[in-house]
């Protein structure tokens, strides 16, 4: 499972003609299948612990909330260490917590403060990771097919996310939150068995002092038109869809009425949306702009939290999670090829980063306040809220701040 030799096969697919890429994406697969898992069981088993929808909404806060604050760190060490290594110790890391996170909901010993602390370990597990995978995707596939790659990695995680809540959510209801945790925990060790027989074929970086690495992709980023545009879109973006991200448990429990099961539905939908987005992305940015594609996403959010807003029944909230992961997968895969395309290889880590700090920050800002807005004003307002800040901020940023016109690569 060495790393390939440029070659140029096209289209949605060519990048499973990678024997790495394919072995990865497949453990990969089973690894997403139990996150969506455990974070269903997770936000479930908060409305079980407390009636606070700041608390709730704190549960999809904690897995955003390491992101933003150790990302940059996690991106100038992926630039600066093996990136199969950091991906290794991460997942060992995020296998041990999920074990303990179960063991302790089997035991009955969970609070909402312990809840809160095990899923933000995992958060911290997942900031490691993510820069040094995104930044990995080059090493297993032809340059020509990382825009294709990046599509089938979020093609993974949205299939799991299709079938993975669902599932979750018939465990919970037959046995006990701790079954999903426990999936969780037990779906790592395939992936890190395929990481530690996978051997990349590339140069060792060159090592550089930590905050003058980190300093050198700010300043990158910082310099450069289009990274900030993208990056501030990104942030804008995070801000306003984490009001329906983060609201979603507490909608399903209060006034829908709704099961655990009932939730899993709502989000195996969400993955659905998520998956038939993916499928047509790349044709979609082929052909139109990369500013019209966010404005659908953006639009296809502000859609789903008014229809969710008033929905009282679980079939009229479908309709809003389907059309929310569609906008998921088309606004961020956008600002992610966007942000992979412009940054110089030698830094693609940091900037990596920085885009996940940002973006995932504004989500993590982002479900904080729109979970106190809910406890201020009501669930249903708090949505409107998010879907009122969607439209002025697409409206604004689209003059000034229009994203990057075209695609390139750097690789200075």
């Amino acid at each position: 499972m060495a790393t390939p030799a440029a070659r140029r096969p096209s289209g949605t697919f060519a990048p499973f003609q990678y024997p790495a890429f394919r072995a990865i994406w497949t453990a990969n697969l089973a690894s997403n299948m139990g996150t969506t898992m455990q974070t269903v069981g997770a936000a479930w088993l908060m409305t079980d612990l407390t009636k606070s929808h700041q608390l709730v909404a704190l549960v999809q806060a904690s897995n955003t909330v390491p992101i933003m604050l150790f990302g940059v760190f996690a991106g100038a060490i992926a630039d600066n260490y093996d990136r199969r290594r950091i991906m290794l110790a991460s997942q060992i890391g995020m296998a041990c917590a999920a074990a303990v996170l179960s063991a302790l909901t089997w035991a009955g010993l969970m609070t909402p403060v312990l809840l809160l602390a095990l899923t933000l370990s995992l958060g911290i597990g997942t900031a490691l990771n993510a820069p040094a995978w995104q930044a990995s995707v080059s090493q297993q596939v032809g340059l020509n097919d990382v825009p294709q790659a990046i599509a089938l990695n979020t093609i993974s995680f949205n299939l799991a996310r299709t079938v993975g809540p669902a599932l979750g959510g018939m465990l919970i209801s037959l046995w006990n939150v701790g079954v999903a945790f426990g999936f969780n925990a037990a779906s790592r060790p395939p992936l890190i068995a395929v990481l530690w027989r996978w051997k990349p074929d590339t140069v060792p970086p060159v090592r550089k002092p930590m905050l003058p690495a980190i300093a050198a992709g700010v300043h990158f980023c910082a310099s450069s038109s289009p990274i900030r545009r993208i990056l501030l879109r990104g942030c804008a973006m995070g801000f306003g869809v984490a009001g329906y991200q983060a609201l979603v448990p507490a909608v399903v429990r209060g006034p829908l009425h709704g099961s655990e099961i009932d939730y899993g539905v709502l989000l195996g939908l969400f993955g659905i949306g998520s998956i038939a987005a993916a499928l047509v992305i790349g044709w979609a940015r082929r052909r139109m702009s990369s500013e019209l594609v966010i404005t659908v996403a953006c639009l296809a959010f502000v859609a789903a939290q008014l229809v969710l807003a008033n929905a009282h029944s679980l079939a009229a909230a479908a309709p809003a999670t389907f059309i929310a992961g569609a906008g998921w997968v088309t606004g961020l895969t956008t600002i992610n090829v966007a942000m992979q395309m412009r940054s110089p290889e030698a830094i693609l880590g940091r900037c990596l980063s920085i885009y996940q700090a940002v973006t995932f920050g504004g989500m993590a800002i982002g479900s904080w306040v729109w979970g106190a807005v809910a406890d201020w004003r009501g669930l249903g307002f708090a949505l409107h809220a998010a879907a009122i800040f969607l439209v002025l901020s697409l409206a604004v940023l689209r003059m000034v701040a229009p994203m990057p016109a075209g695609e390139t690569h750097s690789i200075a």
